[in-house]
């Protein structure tokens, strides 16, 4: 019975589950044999479900089955282990085309469980055995698995690299110190990897320590992201609710125009029609008195003519026509301009105060500094679309192709007084405020040194010709202009190729920023269009 048994499939007395031998076997009404404890551990898996199954041929049980010894199993794995029979090693225990492969296995190679730096070969746990056992083999090194152990034999003598020169930074054997590198600061390479490995423990805990600090970091990032998304939204609806209001303000606003006006409309209408009645019976009076005169005049009787006549009542006093005074689509025109310079007051007061939402937006908080773009294209992606305002226009300055193009005339041009208006300097600023990022172009035709392109606070001063009304600013035929607001950067190049930089300012702006341009005789300039 014992040598038959030693002949048996090894599989046939191994669990599918563990892929050992079988400890304590049970058996299941399908038929299959596994170790208590592993299918145990399976079925407690499946609790959650209340099914449980088979993991070889995927039966299902219902309820739980209550597992029993197989005694007659149990004693038949018991004979074959005492004959030293072992079950065969699992399909995962043999080595891939990727694993590192046992050096004494024949056949079918098992994983190697360790590499020997000494022997220069690799084992499986039954092979390295003698390594933990035989004295003389205890004292060599073993590592993980490794496939290159070749690497440690000096190509040219074949012989084992224990040696490191440092003169050549280098792995090399006893005999090389003897060859090529006689003369060599030579050390043992144990002793080059305990000081090498130093440097790389304080190495890794810089490292560790970067990771630590960065993983704060992120937990920082992190909190800040929530408190931007909680804070923008708080803003959001805030705004909102202010908007909201601001509108309902208006419409109000717009409602009591409007009864004024219809009251006044009614005050108007009522005056008109009490002088219309007043004409209409006078009309008739006049209709009247005007058909007994003509009565009268076709008397021929010269007595009765004479006798009536004494008669007749005196004509009432009339209105001519040449009183009333008709002023046609004009009533309320003053209510008309008077609404049009709200409108207008409104709009400045809008655009001033979107330029100060704006700036506070855009000062939230920057983490981390932004690089300078280094080529055209580059600068392009914060490129800024801006007009010029005719009401900072100098009198001599004539805007054109949507208010992008400025030209010196020698003629003043007929503008409307306004407070913002340069008079003295040929000079315009931007209708647009700029802050964060922003990049614009400008070229120009004309005299040399015919343009100054600048950019100034909008309370810059206006009137007069001081020095602080004017622009300074580089020159060139094309000029970029780049700022960075929050970072207080202000940069000139000459485009043309190649981003060549002219001027560069580094401050801390207090205030949003207009492009300002500044024209002498016989010059024009245009803002590029944003591509």
């Amino acid at each position: 019975m014992e040598q038959k048994g030693v002949h048996l499939d090894r599989e046939t007395f191994s669990c599918s589950i563990c892929l050992d031998l079988l400890r304590d076997p049970v058996t299941t009404s399908c038929g299959h044999s596994y170790c208590m404890n592993c299918i145990k551990s399976h079925w407690d898996g499946e609790d959650q479900k209340g099914i449980y199954s088979c993991p070889q041929c995927r039966k299902t049980f219902i309820p739980r089955p209550v597992l029993e010894k197989n005694t007659m199993l149990a004693e038949l794995v018991e004979q074959l282990e005492k004959t030293g029979f072992q079950a065969a090693p699992a399909d995962h225990c043999y080595a891939g085309p990727e694993d590192v492969a046992c050096d004494v296995c024949t056949g079918r190679k098992l994983k190697a469980f360790k590499s020997c730096l000494v022997c220069l070969a690799s084992y499986c746990e039954k092979h390295l055995q003698p390594h933990y056992d035989a004295a003389p083999l205890k004292k060599h090194k073993l590592v993980d698995p490794s496939k290159k152990l070749q690497e440690n034999i000096c190509s040219c003598h074949d012989k084992m690299m224990e040696i490191f020169c440092r003169t050549d930074q280098q792995s090399i054997c006893y005999l090389c110190t003897m060859d090529e590198h006689k003369g060599h600061e030579t050390v043992p390479a144990a002793a080059e990897r305990t000081e090498k490995q130093k440097e790389v423990e304080v190495m890794l805990q810089n490292i560790l320590q970067g990771i630590q600090e960065r993983k704060k970091n992120v937990e920082l990032l992190r909190q800040e992201l929530k408190a931007i998304k909680d804070s923008a939204d708080k803003t959001v609806e805030d705004s909102k609710e202010i908007f909201t209001e601001m509108i309902r303000l208006l419409q109000k606003r717009s409602s009591d125009v409007e009864q004024l006006v219809r009251s006044q409309q009614q005050t108007e209408e009522s005056r008109v029609k009490d002088v219309e009645e007043k004409l209409e019976q006078q009309i008739t009076e006049l209709e009247r008195k005007g058909s007994e005169l003509k009565q009268l005049l076709n008397t021929e009787d010269h007595n009765q003519f004479l006798h009536n006549y004494p008669s007749l009542p005196p004509p009432s006093e009339s209105t001519h026509s040449s009183s009333i005074k008709i002023r046609p689509l004009t009533y309320f025109k003053d209510v008309k301009a008077a609404v049009t310079e709200t409108r207008e007051k409104l709009q400045d007061i809008l655009r001033e105060t979107w330029t100060n939402i704006s700036v506070t937006v855009t000062e939230v908080g920057v983490l981390l500094p932004q690089p300078e773009p280094k080529s055209r294209d580059e600068f392009w992606k914060y490129s800024h679309e801006i007009t010029l305002d005719p009401n900072t226009a100098n009198t001599h300055l004539l805007l054109s192709e949507g208010n992008r193009k400025v030209t010196r005339m020698n003629q003043p041009q007929s503008y409307s007084d306004h407070p913002d208006r340069f008079t003295y300097w040929r000079q315009v600023l931007s209708r647009e405020s700029l802050t964060g990022r922003c990049y614009w172009e400008v070229e120009w035709r004309g005299r040399e040194r015919g343009v100054h392109v600048a950019v100034a606070y909008k309370n810059m001063s206006r009137a007069g010709n001081l020095e602080e009304c004017g622009f300074g600013g580089p020159v060139s035929s094309r000029v970029g202009v780049y700022l960075d607001h929050r970072a207080g950067l202000l940069s000139f190049y000459r485009v043309s190729e190649t981003m060549t930089l002219l001027h560069r300012v580094q401050t801390t702006f207090t205030q949003p920023l207009y492009a300002g341009l500044g024209l002498f005789p016989g010059s024009s300039a245009e803002l590029i269009k944003v591509k």
